[in-house]
């Protein structure tokens, strides 16, 4: 079931934004910067984008399992417990995030995120070619569904 995140369950899907970002950012990110993201840090941040007018939907399967926040036809923040990846729960979200566009869908990802940019590809969306700085370095490149 999906359900949207609001004040009464912000923190369940602070719990999760900030356990699947620390795993799916280990590798390529500074251990103090990768700390730094505790469930209140994220929980401030999933806040903040929710003032600013994002969408953030949980999808909770015997507890919360995933993520994903949806601002116009841009798909954002979708995260699934390290553990319950693979079983699915990320192509749901995904597809639920894809029908709460109005126009089509786009989304970015750190260049580096192969698993991301392959499971990105697998459903459909092709990169833009469009690519923004982050920080240190490191890009973001645009995806959009075709």
């Amino acid at each position: 079931m999906i359900v949207a995140v609001d004040k009464t369950n912000v923190y369940a899907a602070a719990e999760v934004h900030s356990a699947s970002w620390r795993e799916s950012h280990r590798s390529f990110c500074a251990p103090d910067f990768i700390a730094r993201h505790t469930p209140e840090h994220q929980r401030e941040y999933i806040g903040k984008k929710m003032r600013s007018g994002s969408r953030f939907y949980m999808l909770v399967d015997g507890g919360p399992v995933g993520i994903v926040s949806v601002t116009g036809d841009l798909i954002e923040d979708l995260y699934v417990l390290p553990e319950k990846q693979g079983m699915g729960y990320g192509t749901e979200l995904l597809r639920f995030a894809v029908e709460k566009c109005r126009g089509i869908p786009t989304l970015w990802i750190l260049e580096n995120n192969e698993r991301a940019a392959r499971f990105y590809r697998r459903k459909g969306f092709v990169e833009t070619g469009r690519i923004k700085a982050v920080a240190d370095g490191i890009n973001e490149i645009e995806f959009k569904l075709e």
